[in-house]
């Protein structure tokens, strides 16, 4: 059984900084690609950072140069390192990975950016 356990977030003010992470279970961690999604009332969960299993990332525009995801195959977890965060960073943050059509997410973490 397929397991993403989240921890990380909370409130954080404008220009400050946080770490998520996601530890994987049930999974050969190391042949995962995974990522980070968020979601806001009312829209579509977006797709924020993802990295390869060989370690490739991408991005969204929209946080390109201030997040970054990373990955400690070792302990079967991913980050995502968030400096620079703005208001409208604020959602719901979801670890995924999927595999062969088969989807796992996380049990989401929100993040508040607010004074």
């Amino acid at each position: 059984q397929v397991q993403l356990v989240q921890s990380g977030g909370g409130l954080v003010q404008p220009g400050g900084s946080q770490r998520l992470s996601c530890a994987a279970n049930g999974i050969i961690f190391r042949i995962y690609n995974m990522a980070w999604y968020r979601q806001t009332p009312g829209k579509q969960r977006e797709l924020v950072a993802v990295i390869t299993s060989s370690g490739n990332t991408d991005y969204a525009v929209s946080v390109k140069g201030r997040f970054t995801i990373s990955r400690d195959n070792d302990k079967n977890t991913v980050y995502l390192q968030m400096n620079n965060l703005k208001p409208e960073d604020t959602a719901v943050y979801y670890c995924h990975t999927s595999r062969l059509g088969v989807e796992n997410w996380g049990q989401g973490t929100q993040v508040i950016v607010s004074s």
